[in-house]
């Protein structure tokens, strides 16, 4: 079961939605993921009981392109380790920064735009109190009022989303071509035979008329395979 379809307009000044396939340097997708406007969405209402679904991505605004050189570290933290300093066990080791770090390029988005058609349908997790009508009203209310969770951002956390009601007016029309594949989304915790995994999952993006159409989990997988979709 799922719900109604809502219009989300999200923007923001600067974007990055990065490819996986160029890990080193920072190199933008031409606009906004499927799972980054999810994040999106879970940022205004998020619940165990629902799961969020893009339908449709409009481009608002013409692609614009910005470059910059940004300070990273070269290493990650080991999840291991903090969740064995989470609960008690030894610290996790110091770590200096400046010994660390590396500068690496950045091929941004900047004065982004985008109009979000998406709907969310109800997971095995929903309680004998949850439905569909109580959550669409908590989600209307919630984004009118410009409640959420946690900052939404645009692919990096120091870029800020703008989250506001969408008309469904003002895609860009002439706006018409190929944008190769793209990430529709990462499932965490799929199960494959005996092992838990994270399952990403790719689909050949395309502007028409200024709109994405994003399939079904599902007919992205029969798409990356080369099947025709039933």
């Amino acid at each position: 079961m799922h719900s109604r379809d809502f219009l989300v307009r999200i923007c923001g000044s600067l974007a990055c939605f990065s490819r996986p396939e160029l890990s080193t340097e920072r190199v933008s997708y031409d606009l906004i993921t499927p799972s980054a406007a999810r994040g999106v969405l879970e940022a205004v209402l998020w619940k165990p009981a629902l799961r969020w679904e893009i339908r449709e991505i409009a481009l608002l605004k013409p692609v614009r392109w910005a470059q910059f050189r940004r300070n990273e570290v070269n290493s990650r933290a080991s999840t291991r380790n903090a969740l064995t300093a989470a609960t008690g066990g030894a610290a996790m080791p110091d770590f200096f920064a400046d010994e660390d770090r590396a500068q690496r390029n950045t091929l941004a988005l900047r004065d982004v735009d985008y109009g979000v058609i998406a709907r969310f349908s109800m997971t095995g997790r929903a309680g004998p109190g949850d439905n569909v009508r109580k959550f669409e009203e908590m989600f209307e209310r919630r984004l009118e009022r410009g409640q959420q969770h946690y900052q939404p951002y645009l692919g990096c956390r120091e870029f800020p989303a703008v989250v506001e009601p969408w008309d469904g007016a003002g895609a860009l029309t002439g706006e018409t071509r190929e944008l190769g594949w793209m990430l529709h989304d990462i499932r965490f915790g799929a199960r494959q035979g005996n092992e838990i995994t994270n399952q990403a999952r790719f689909f050949p993006a395309a502007l028409h008329h200024g709109v994405v159409t994003v399939p079904p989990w599902d007919a992205a997988a029969a798409l990356a395979k080369g099947a025709p979709l039933a």
